[in-house]
């Protein structure tokens, strides 16, 4: 579960050139736009990380104006979103542990309170185009897709030391998936599974690439017990369009055989062979780290343009074999959102 609101520490306080009444506090690998002197480094603080959905209650007021939203999945709230004041981008939220009667003063480094302060993750409301008619939550075998930011996590850089990796393409639409399993083939979004009932993009792109069979056909050949496959969905109609597509098109970036994540190679030969799309690789490695050691270097890696236009949304990283890290407990990746294309798009 990803740490919405935590207990963390702030290592670095700069001024604001022209500013009067607001500063610079780095923490993890964010900074966040605050108020002078309220903070001092080496504070522990509550950090709300972008993303987040606050609930309606005093302390967060003074966003109203920029960060109230109302919808019907979310309700009432306040959105935290990358913003930018006198030329600084601000990711996120800090404020004193001491103004949650809820939280303890002594609360200890690193500890997660989004269940606690009631924060949940901005869930964008996916149009009829790209959903469908829930019937179940997700597959088994299929795991939700939100790769850590590098931001959150800035050790992880250090920990593809010596390894082999690649980075890919982020693009900008939803994340779909389709799985096989003793109870049938389970067409999925990125909460839910879906009926096929005429309402779904994605089936209807399932059915026009063949999809399930292929699926089939791989599946008892190998002998398998699970097959997912996960990929991002662009089409007209969702993100705005940004790869400026011209029908929906489906671009993989996970494949799992009998519950176990396959390497780059793996997955490309089974792309080539159900003639499935991949989502576009960009560079192959070794020893990240020394290519990019630090976060600012990674923003710089992920920043672009898409082929057609429009800003990139960013990259991931992963290494080319799984490698299981137990900063994250998952297999090691991250993924790096371009700063331009944050500012520019309310809702990522």
């Amino acid at each position: 579960m990803r740490k919405l609101a935590s207990i963390q520490r702030i290592w670095k306080i700069e001024p604001i050139e022209g500013a009067d009444r607001i500063e610079l506090a780095n923490v993890l690998g964010w900074q966040c736009v605050v108020n002078k002197g309220q903070f001092q480094p080496m504070d522990l603080a509550v950090y709300f990380e972008i993303d987040s959905f606050l609930l309606i209650r005093s302390e967060f007021e003074f966003m109203r104006a920029s960060s109230y939203r109302k919808t019907d999945i979310m309700g009432e709230g306040f959105r935290l979103k990358t913003m930018r004041f006198r030329g600084q981008i601000s990711q996120g939220l800090l404020l004193p542990i001491s103004q949650f009667s809820e939280l303890s003063a002594d609360a200890e480094l690193g500890t997660d309170v989004t269940e606690i302060l009631g924060v949940r993750k901005w869930e964008i409301e996916e149009k009829v185009t790209t959903g469908g008619t829930i019937i179940g939550t997700l597959p088994i075998d299929v795991p939700h897709t939100d790769e850590t930011r590098v931001q959150t996590e800035p050790d992880l850089i250090g920990d593809f030391a010596s390894l082999e990796y690649y980075i890919t393409t982020k693009l900008d639409g939803s994340s779909h998936s389709v799985s096989l399993d003793e109870e049938g083939f389970h067409v999925a979004g990125h909460n839910y599974e879906y009926k096929d009932d005429g309402k779904s993009a994605f089936y209807e792109l399932v059915k026009r690439e063949d999809i399930e069979s292929k699926v089939r056909k791989y599946y008892e050949e190998k002998g398998l017990r699970l097959l997912t496959i996960q990929g991002e969905l662009c089409a007209p109609g969702i993100q705005q369009n940004r790869l400026k597509l011209n029908r929906p098109e489906w671009y993989v970036f996970t494949i799992r055989l009998d519950g176990k994540r396959v390497g780059l190679k793996k997955m490309q030969e089974i792309c080539e062979a159900l003639k499935l799309q991949m989502v576009p690789v960009e560079e192959v490695g070794m020893d990240l780290p020394s290519k990019y050691p630090t976060v600012e270097a990674l923003l710089a890696r992920a920043d672009g343009e898409y082929s057609k236009g429009g800003k990139k949304e960013g990259i991931v990283i992963r290494t080319t074999e799984p490698v299981f890290n137990e900063r994250i407990s998952a297999a090691l990746s991250m993924k790096v959102v371009n700063n331009k294309y944050l500012l520019k798009n309310e809702d990522k």
